[in-house]
């Protein structure tokens, strides 16, 4: 099991390693830790280690029907002005997938990465 001083890893299968490189480092502020690309890559962002696995990965080998799960996961990220990033996000062309939704935890709204992957920017309660 990962201790609590190891990152959290999280993998992505992604149709170009490079692109998602440079769309998590230039905009959702993740550092690259190791490239092997076009195969793979992983970056981080605090403890989330993301592993980028393009085509040419053996992690990209889709996941049996019968052990998926319901799917629908995304990659959360808190934020402290989530108006701001809209603001950001959107000037440097990224198309968001969703309206802004609200609840009592905060508000929150999705992107995708260029292979789809759904990325929730999340701003908690009390914040912006």
């Amino acid at each position: 099991m990962t201790t609590p001083d190891r990152y959290a890893s999280v993998r992505y299968l992604v149709d170009d390693v490079q692109t998602a490189i440079d769309f998590y480092t230039g905009h959702l502020g993740f550092s690259l830790h190791s490239s092997a690309a076009p195969a793979f890559a992983d970056v981080v962002r605090g403890p989330l280690r993301l592993l980028l696995s393009g085509p040419a990965s053996s992690g990209a080998r889709a996941t049996p029907p019968e052990t998926a799960g319901a799917g629908h996961n995304r990659v959360h990220l808190v934020v402290d002005d989530l108006d701001a990033e809209i603001r950001r996000l959107t000037a440097a062309g990224l198309p968001l997938r969703s309206e802004v939704v609200a609840g009592p935890g905060g508000r929150q709204i999705l992107l995708a990465d260029p292979a789809g992957n759904l990325v929730e920017l999340f701003e908690p309660a009390g914040r912006g």
